[in-house]
């Protein structure tokens, strides 16, 4: 199965989990890594080449640092640009039917902060809604939700250890 892993992080340098993540998945031969700030850092997608990579893989995989309830800018910009009506969605845009979909992301607060009664008031299941109907929309299957939480105050061997087990959580699952 194909993986392709749309990454979007707008300082990787400054990161420690996602970046860990990225160069670990990055040793991986059936996963993509697609940086979107590297691509495109004047926010200008190209829309026919980033369907082209779409249509390409199986399965659709979105990593991010969860900043503000949501992912960052880049990641919105390419859903609006790219998941275009008639191919992604609506009557005739089926091109994403049947893959599989999946977040990968990290919170600098810990898990208990998301969840009912936390600090945030709300579980990352709930926070990750419109992420679940994207995919519902555009046919996609969707895959549980890989989490780090805490990340702040993650060791490297605890950042090593994540990686690892997002690699394994990517080509484990079929």
């Amino acid at each position: 199965m194909k993986t392709l892993v749309i990454a979007a992080h707008p300082n990787l340098e400054a990161s420690t989990v996602n970046r860990a993540w990225k160069n670990r998945l990055s040793q991986e031969k059936d996963i993509t890594v697609h940086d979107l700030y590297e691509a495109y850092p004047d926010f200008k997608i190209d829309v026919e080449k980033e369907q082209e990579l779409l249509l390409k893989h199986d399965r659709i995989i979105f990593q991010f640092p969860f900043y503000w309830y949501s992912s960052p800018a880049i990641l919105k910009e390419w859903q609006d640009v790219v998941l275009t009506y008639g191919w992604a969605y609506g009557a005739k845009g089926t091109k994403l039917h049947g893959k599989e979909f999946a977040i990968a992301t990290s919170t600098g607060g810990p898990k208990e902060a998301y969840q009912a009664g936390g600090y945030n008031k709300y579980s990352m299941n709930e926070l990750l809604k419109p992420f679940e109907a994207m995919a519902n929309l555009t046919g996609m299957k969707i895959l549980p939700a890989f989490l780090a939480q805490g990340v702040r105050t993650m060791s490297p061997e605890q950042i090593k250890e994540s990686a690892d087990q997002l690699a394994a959580y990517l080509t484990a699952a079929k």
